[in-house]
């Protein structure tokens, strides 16, 4: 089937003094019959490809299948002071969740039978009132993100008329359990600005904006403290945050600032009976965790309960009731310390495998001497301990079984190496592969992302064994970008640092190759959203060093997208990438922009997904890349653009869709490596 061509229509682009041409600036025009045309003739010859490919897929299905449960568990998690369990059904595509109290199964929300038949359905957040007697629930049927609240009656089971539309997901109960607070979106740019409070039996209309952010920099969130006594309204951009309170027994009252934002101040607060915890980058850029038994007036009246430390970086704290629980990285590792609630004596969790990621579970009883974290590996299932604070002892409390009960994490092979970049910075790298391969002579996908001080855990994949049992090596670049390394980690990889980000990725795929951990001319690259502006960024620089690449929602026509700030996120991303309305950062953004940088080049075999309903990332960037690509590549390999038009950022909802997603990008890998089994 002849790829697709589409008509150009140039569009002249100009700002301090610099003009671009666009020929698919047109492709914006959201549900215009010619977009929608060229979107389907893309489909039709993505469709036509993966047809070729579908005994290959249908076998990666039915891998899928065998090695997964089809009505696999959740661990049982406590709310409320009631126990809760996740669960699968086979030929469904949604989970149900079952409450387990007093030797009693009852069904407490079935997702399919709220799917209905929608083709897209997402369950945003659930959280019953404090009495338990009725339940909230954000939903999503389209995949942008804009969600309806509804509440049910659990004695009934009946929904009551309240509904609360434009919703981001969060609904939280005030203690009286009639009052719920919700955040409205901008109906242009989708930012979360307004904190509404609603009374249960009225309209709407009636509800009270008790907060709205004006700074377009700034998105709110809310919070209830672990000790399920306060409110937090979180007021933050990705440099500074400002709080306020809310007492839960009191929904009427208004909100407190906790301390008032000051330019490049991050931090977060919780609550206990002994006063307030806050962890703060004040003057401490890897944070400091910090007390105080009343409202500040400033940071400096708090105490100091952990110092900063420079090589350790605080990733978040539990108080609980008699026990305090800090989460840190130190080399790229996350430990817990605990101890009593003022950190006089800490210890640590031993945890005894090279390469893992812990992080809290399900925490819910500020009164518990019980913390429930999980644990994973690259090798090993995720699991749930829980660990006694008193005595501190750790008992297994679930892990996630496979079907296929010739699987053991033995048979595989975790390390943790350094690559070096071209400034001599040493890149941490996970890698995983089946024992007894050559490595010298393996296929390698290498999975990066490095924005927002995100860092991508070392977890299983159930799935990826199917690409490790064909012979593939799986990486994992933690590259500048991300807080792998703690914050200055992520301040080398944002604004005018930003191609580290990518000079990183290139130099890890460079070192694998040459240290003989894979085959250095089979080397394949994946990310999604801004890991698809890395994607984007680093096929442009070096197209000769990638096999193939998998680009998901990728974030690719950074300038044009930043300059235009009706779209969702463009001025709150100033912070991240720069504004390009200064021309400095303008004339460096453009400098990697994926779109504006295409070359003619043999590029390597591509695949490029997006969803038609993407809130983030809209769907016309990665169309407009696809089109300039097929103008521009001198190669013969493979360029595939996949639009699901009933998908957000996320992809399609429900299990069959999502494994099918998955289905199709490992065949696409098999095919370009020739692997045809």
């Amino acid at each position: 089937m002849q790829a697709p061509d589409a008509k150009q229509v140039i569009k002249t682009l100009e700002i301090h003094g610099h003009q671009r041409k666009d020929p698919y600036f047109w492709m914006n025009q959201r549900d215009a019959p010619d977009v929608l045309e060229y979107i389907a003739a893309e489909n039709a010859y993505s469709g036509a490809f993966f047809k070729e490919l579908n005994p290959l897929v249908e076998s990666l299905l039915q891998e899928f299948g065998q090695r997964i449960d089809p009505n696999e568990v959740s661990p049982t998690f406590r709310s409320n002071d009631r126990v809760y369990q996740w669960r699968n059904l086979e030929g469904r595509d949604y989970r149900q969740l079952w409450q387990l109290n007093n030797g009693k199964e009852q069904l407490f929300l079935d997702e399919n039978e709220r799917a209905g038949k929608n083709e897209y359905y997402a369950l945003g957040d659930w959280a019953n009132s404090p009495d338990n007697s009725l339940l909230a629930i954000s939903e999503d049927i389209v995949g942008r993100r804009k969600y309806t609240i509804r509440f049910r009656d659990n004695k009934t089971q009946k929904f009551l008329k309240d509904q609360l539309t434009n919703t981001d997901e969060t609904v939280l109960w005030a203690n009286d359990n009639k009052t719920v607070f919700y955040i409205k979106k901008d109906e242009t740019t989708l930012r979360e600005f307004q904190v509404y409070r609603h009374v249960l039996g009225t309209s709407q209309e009636k509800d009270v904006l008790i907060y709205e952010e004006k700074d377009e920099r700034f998105s709110v969130f809310i919070v209830k403290s672990f000790d399920h006594s306060r409110i937090f309204i979180y007021s933050q951009s990705s440099t500074t945050a400002e709080v306020s309170l809310i007492d839960a027994w009191k929904p009427q009252e208004k909100p407190i600032v906790f301390l008032p934002r000051i330019q490049g101040h991050l931090y977060q607060v919780d609550h206990h009976d002994n006063g307030f915890y806050v962890l703060s980058n004040w003057k401490s850029p890897n944070r400091t965790l910090l007390h105080t038994t009343a409202k500040p007036d400033k940071i400096e009246d708090c105490k100091t309960l952990i110092a900063h430390d420079p090589t350790v970086y605080l990733d978040g704290f539990l108080p609980f009731k008699n026990h305090l629980v800090v989460q840190q990285r130190s080399g790229g590792l996350t430990t817990f310390k605990y101890g009593d609630p003022i950190a006089a004596s800490m210890q640590t969790i031993a945890i005894n495998e090279p390469v893992y990621e812990i992080g809290f579970d399900a925490n819910d009883d500020y009164n518990s001497k019980t913390l429930m974290y999980g644990y994973t590996s690259l090798t090993t299932p995720t699991s749930v301990y829980a660990f006694d604070l008193s005595t501190g002892t750790s008992t297994l409390h679930f892990r996630k079984s496979l079907l296929d009960k010739t699987f053991s994490p033995e048979n595989y092979e975790s390390k943790r190496v350094w690559a070096t970049a071209n400034d001599g910075t040493k890149i941490p790298v996970s890698l995983v592969y089946k024992k007894g391969i050559d490595l010298k002579k393996a296929p390698m996908l290498l999975y990066g992302y490095g924005s927002y001080g995100v860092t991508i855990p070392a977890a299983f994949s159930a799935l990826r064994l199917s690409l490790l049992n064909r012979g593939f090596v799986f990486a994992i670049a933690h590259i500048r970008g991300g807080k792998f390394m703690g914050e200055s980690w992520y301040e080398n990889g944002k604004l005018q640092h930003k191609r580290n980000t990518f000079t990183d990725f290139i130099n890890c795929a460079e070192w694998l190759g040459m240290q003989g951990y894979c085959d250095p001319n089979a080397i394949y690259a994946q990310g999604g959203s801004a890991g698809g502006l890395l994607m984007g960024a680093v096929t442009n620089m070096a197209p000769h060093l990638f096999k193939g690449v998998i680009a998901q929602v990728p974030f690719v026509d950074v300038v044009t997208t930043m300059l235009d700030e009706s779209i969702p996120l463009t001025v709150g991303e100033y912070e991240e990438w720069g504004n390009p309305n200064e021309a400095e950062s303008y004339w460096y953004m453009l400098s990697y922009s994926p779109y504006d940088q295409v070359r003619t080049a043999h590029y390597p075999a591509m695949l490029i997904t997006t969803g038609y309903h993407d809130s983030q990332v809209q769907y016309w960037e990665p169309l407009k890349w696809v089109a300039r690509l097929r103008d521009m590549n001198l190669g013969t390999a493979p360029l595939l653009f996949d639009c699901t038009m009933s998908a957000g950022h996320g992809g399609g909802s429900g299990r069959s869709t999502e494994r099918l997603e998955v289905a199709k990008e490992y065949a696409f890998l098999l095919h370009v490596q020739g692997i045809t089994n």
